[in-house]
C-alpha cells in the first residue's frame, strides 16, 4: 500500500504500487467522500480464489467506483464490492464487463452506470473527466478527478501503437492544464521491451496469409478489437475468412452496431460453433444467441483444408481435434503476439 496524505485530496494505493494489474486505487476528499479507481483482480490470483479486494480498503464506508476498462485486472472484483456502492465505466466497457461476468456465470448482481465519453460528470465533491485512449481493451480511459482545489491525472493503462493512438498524441500535444499528480501506468518501464503497430501488423499478416497454402490458426483476445481489426482486414486483403469463436462473436455482435467494426454477418466473417462453448451459452439460457449465430456459423470439421484464419484458444482445442482437426500438429500454422497463448 501506497498512501499520500495533504490538506487537501488524500491519495491510498491499496494494490497495483508494485505490481502489474490489480489496481485499486482510493482517492478521498476533505469531506471524507470517496472515490475508488479500479477492482482488480491480481493476475496471480488462483482461478477460483475469492475474497481478494485488498485489506487495507475499508469497506464499511461509503465509496464510488470508477473503472478505467474492461480488463480483468482493472474489473474482476466488481462482484466483491459492497453492492451499496455505485460502479460507474464507459458505456461499451460495461457491456464488455457484463459479458465477461456471464461467460464466468457469475453474472453481476449490480447496474454498472455508464458515462458519456464526451463530458465531465459530478461524484459528489467529485469532478471525473473520462478521456478515450488507446489500448488492447475497447473503450478504456484515463480519468481527470478534480476536487477540493486540486486535480489528479490517472491514465489506466495506456499504449502510442494501437489504432487509437491518435488520441494520446493529441493529448500530449494539446495538453490538459495543471496537474497536481500523475498516477501512471508502468507496465513497461525501465523495458526494451519492442513494440509493433497494429498497421504494420497487419502487413506481416498480409504476408503470412500469402505464404501459407492451408488454415492459419491465431492467439489472441476476443475483447482485443484491434486485433480482431486487424486480422479481419489482413483476411479481406489476401481472400480468406475471418473464423472466430462464439464469445467474440457476441462481443462484436454487442459493440459493433453502428460502427464500422466487424461483425457476424459481414463479408469473410464466421464463427465456428464448437460444441463445449455452445453448451456452456445454452445451459447459461443463451440458446437464442447461439442459433442466431448458427446463420452465419461453420463447423469446427468444416475449417480442415480451409483457407480460414482461425480464432485459437485453450478451450477450443479440445473441440478442434473431436472433429478432426489438430492446431498443435506439426504441421499447423499457428501464429501468436503472447507467448503465453501457445504454452
Amino acid at each position: 500500500m501506497i498512501h499520500a496524505t495533504s490538506t487537501q485530496l488524500e491519495l491510498t494505493v491499496h494494490r497495483g504500487g508494485y505490481q502489474i494489474g490489480g489496481t485499486c486505487i482510493e482517492i478521498r476528499h476533505p469531506n471524507g467522500e470517496r472515490l475508488i479507481l479500479d477492482a482488480g483482480r491480481p493476475l496471480d490470483a488462483p482461478k477460483d480464489a475469492t475474497g481478494l479486494l485488498p485489506r487495507t480498503l475499508d469497506l464499511s464506508g461509503q465509496a464510488t467506483v470508477l473503472i478505467c476498462h474492461s480488463h480483468q485486472d482493472h474489473s474482476g472484483l466488481i462482484n466483491e464490492l459492497p453492492l451499496a456502492w455505485p460502479v460507474w465505466s464507459g458505456a461499451a466497457s460495461a457491456k464488455l464487463i457484463e459479458i465477461t461476468a456471464g461467460l464466468a456465470r457469475a453474472p453481476l448482481g449490480r447496474v454498472l452506470n455508464r458515462w458519456n465519453s464526451r463530458g465531465a460528470f459530478s461524484v459528489g465533491a467529485f469532478r471525473v473527466t473520462p478521456i478515450l485512449t488507446d489500448h488492447s481493451a475497447f473503450d478504456a480511459y484515463m480519468l481527470l478527478i478534480e476536487g477540493a482545489g486540486q486535480r489528479l491525472l490517472y491514465s489506466g493503462d495506456f499504449r502510442r501503437h494501437g489504432r487509437k493512438s491518435a488520441l494520446v498524441d493529441r493529448l500530449m500535444q494539446a495538453g490538459i492544464g495543471t496537474v497536481d499528480l500523475l498516477i501512471l501506468e508502468g507496465t513497461n518501464l525501465g523495458t526494451d521491451k519492442p513494440v509493433i503497430s497494429e498497421a504494420s501488423l497487419e502487413a506481416d499478416f498480409v504476408s503470412l496469409f500469402s505464404r501459407v497454402q492451408g488454415q492459419v490458426f491465431c492467439c489472441w483476445s476476443g475483447q482485443n478489437i484491434d486485433r480482431t481489426v486487424t486480422l479481419y482486414r489482413a483476411a479481406l486483403k489476401t481472400g480468406r475468412t475471418l473464423v472466430i469463436d462464439l464469445y467474440t462473436a457476441e462481443v462484436l455482435d454487442t459493440i459493433a452496431q453502428g460502427t464500422r467494426l466487424p461483425r457476424p454477418g459481414m463479408d469473410q466473417l464466421k464463427v465456428v460453433i464448437t460444441r463445449g462453448l455452445a453448451n456452456h451459452y445454452r445451459n447459461s439460457g443463451c440458446g437464442a444467441f447461439v442459433d442466431r449465430m448458427a446463420k452465419y456459423g461453420m463447423s469446427a470439421r468444416a475449417i480442415k483444408g480451409s483457407r480460414s484464419v482461425v480464432m485459437l484458444r485453450d478451450g477450443l482445442v479440445r473441440d478442434y481435434r473431436a472433429s478432426g482437426v489438430d492446431p498443435t500438429a506439426a504441421d499447423a500454422v499457428v501464429w501468436s503476439m503472447w507467448r503465453g497463448y501457445l504454452d
